[in-house]
């Protein structure tokens, strides 16, 4: 999994407008959306309200990644939000949720979606990865924490 194959400027929003769990992620939904990335909107949120239901994807400093198995999508795609203020996502931490990366997959394929968690965990645990992103005043910035 190349994050550079998954992730490009269309698909980062500084300054993430929702101040609740499920605005924010209709709002990253509708980053897919709008890229082409995404069929049916609602059957892809229905799709992650209920992965939400089973288990938070709100885990610790400040990060949240919302992911799901949709038939919504043809291969696996992700996007990035950010939103200084925090919101409560129900984080493991108990702490506002500031960062999110959201990731989508078809439902027949695990591979990737595992590998694509892997590598964005392994970049975010950071804190100083952590930090540039919420110091990001531009699209690109985000991204070159992700090496792109």
């Amino acid at each position: 999994m190349r994050l550079k194959n998954t992730l490009n400027p269309n698909l980062v929003k500084i300054g993430l407008e929702g101040t609740g769990k499920e605005e924010i992620i209709r709002e990253l939904l509708g980053l897919l959306k709008a890229d082409g990335k995404l069929g049916d909107i609602e059957k892809a949120f229905a799709d992650v309200m209920e992965r939400e239901a089973k288990m938070s994807t709100g885990i610790q400093h400040g990060v949240a990644i919302p992911h799901a198995k949709t038939s919504e999508v043809k291969e696996l795609v992700a996007c990035i939000g950010i939103k200084k203020e925090g919101v409560d996502f129900a984080s493991l931490d108990g702490k506002p949720s500031e960062l999110f990366i959201m990731t989508l997959s078809p439902k027949d394929r695990i591979g990737p979606h595992v590998q694509f968690l892997a590598e964005i965990s392994r970049i975010i645990k950071k804190e100083e990865a952590r930090t540039q992103l919420l110091e990001a005043t531009t699209v690109q910035e985000v991204l070159s924490v992700f090496g792109l």
